[in-house]
């Protein structure tokens, strides 16, 4: 199966969302936050580079609720924001 490129708005979407987790992880390793999340530490060192930008809904929704995020929060800050 060929995936279909991402275009350059999920690109930037996925680095948000790296930016966003990385901030909340905070002092935190990332190996914490991988293990609590029940996901390896090179996944998460993956999306929070934006070399993983569009990562399965439960793996995000596993790392929201390992660092206390809501999921509307997330979703907020990291759609597109419409060219102006």
């Amino acid at each position: 199966m060929v995936r279909t490129p991402l275009t350059p708005e999920e690109r930037e979407r996925g680095e948000r969302l790296g930016q966003l987790l990385r901030e909340a992880r905070g002092g935190r390793s990332m190996a914490d936050v991988a293990g609590e999340a029940g996901i390896s530490a090179e996944t998460l060192r993956k999306i929070e580079t934006g070399r993983a930008p569009t990562p399965a809904f439960f793996t995000v929704a596993a790392l929201a609720r390992a660092l206390g995020l809501s999921m509307d929060e997330l979703v907020a800050r990291c759609a597109l924001v419409p060219a102006v």
